[in-house]
């Protein structure tokens, strides 16, 4: 049994102020992900090895920020068709200017989508579960959106981060997470029990997330010897693969 088994995950935002935190910053959001380029694009990069694309026809992209995913989930398989779902319409604008053939959708709210029953076959969320007022009313409805057998890919930073990422910004700048919670992969593990959700793989990413190339590299083969270790927790993206049942 967890501690995390009689929580309600719930946290002290709205979706409204998460929304309103990504507006603020949709205009510096491309430019400083882009000093840390290669870190920001392992998200899309690992993803893209536990999609099956291949097999794929319907993909959620959601939270899809400047939609940067749909362009290489298309380059994976162009005939998918994907549909990019944002909270922000300042990021929702920004998108539209380097990737205008993207399909966006704006959401009001992660914990109630505006999308029928079993239309996805595919669902990545990529560092939105720790931003969602409600984690298990999120989870439910990606749940809901996903046909049968879905695969779902998902990540987030772990609690572990939390100090790192106040050091960073504090030295660094960037556009900052506004509200949000980082959990552990513990509580994550049980959100997906509790929401129905199968987990097949967990995986601990981006242990040096800055530095020479070379440098990162080195982080990326400490870590991935060492899956399942405190070591792996340390890695702030948190790579989450599963199945609907």
């Amino acid at each position: 049994m967890s501690k995390f088994d009689f929580s309600n995950h719930k946290n002290n935002w709205t979706d409204q102020e998460v929304e309103a935190h990504w507006d603020r910053v949709s205009g510096i959001y491309i430019s400083e992900n882009n000093k840390v380029k290669n870190a920001h694009d392992q998200r899309f990069t690992e993803s893209l090895k536990h999609l099956k694309l291949e097999n794929a026809q319907k993909v959620l992209n959601i939270s899809s920020r400047d939609a940067e995913a749909d362009s290489f989930i298309r380059n994976a398989n162009p005939k998918l068709q994907i549909i990019n779902a944002e909270i922000s319409q300042g990021l929702i604008n920004e998108a539209r200017k380097v990737n205008p053939a993207a399909t966006q959708l704006k959401i009001k709210t992660y914990s109630s989508l505006p999308f029928e029953n079993e239309l996805f076959d595919r669902v990545l969320s990529l560092e939105t579960l720790e931003h969602a007022a409600d984690p298990i009313a999120f989870l439910n409805e990606l749940h809901r959106v996903s046909t049968k057998n879905a695969i779902m890919v998902l990540s987030c930073p772990p609690a572990t981060s939390e100090i790192p990422y106040r050091i960073f910004t504090s030295i660094f700048g960037g556009h900052g997470e506004g509200p949000h919670r980082f959990p552990s992969s513990e509580e994550v593990k049980v959100m997906f029990r509790k929401t129905n959700w199968k987990l097949v793989l967990h995986k601990g990413t981006v242990l040096i997330p800055v530095g020479p190339q070379a440098v990162q590299q080195f982080g990326e083969r400490v870590i991935n010897a060492f899956q399942g270790s405190l070591l792996a927790e340390c890695g702030i993206r948190q790579f989450y693969v599963c199945e609907k049942y």
